[in-house]
């Protein structure tokens, strides 16, 4: 086999697996990493913990004030990102008691709010 089939035979394989390489990584971009079970649900554990005081944390559960949205409601608003519920968890509310979260609670939070969007 001469040297110029094995460069367009390489290229032949190397393309298609770059255009795959671009996708994903394109694909995954919004999310930057994809949440694990074991985030999703120590998420949940938290907002039991944190939350289901005002909100309901569960789909489908009523929440125990008419302000507090639930998370069910919160995931599914056009606007709720992985980045857009970072920004919210670093900032003050005056309808919400000033929680101190740590940087890693507020991700798997997040995480979890974001595992109950609806598309």
């Amino acid at each position: 086999m001469s040297r110029s089939v094995r460069i367009y035979i390489g290229l032949a394989i190397l393309i298609p697996l770059s255009v795959l390489f671009l996708f994903s990584v394109v694909h995954t971009a919004a999310g930057a990493t994809r949440p694990s079970l074991r985030r999703i649900t120590e998420g949940h554990r938290l907002a039991q913990a944190w939350c289901q005081t005002c909100h309901a944390v569960e789909p489908g559960m009523a929440g125990f004030f008419d302000l507090a949205p639930s998370f069910q409601a919160i995931a599914d608003r056009r606007g709720t990102t992985a980045l857009s519920l970072k920004v919210f968890w670093r900032t003050s509310h005056q309808d919400m008691p000033n929680l101190v979260i740590a940087p890693g609670q507020a991700d798997v939070l997040s995480e979890y709010i974001l595992s109950l969007q609806r598309n």
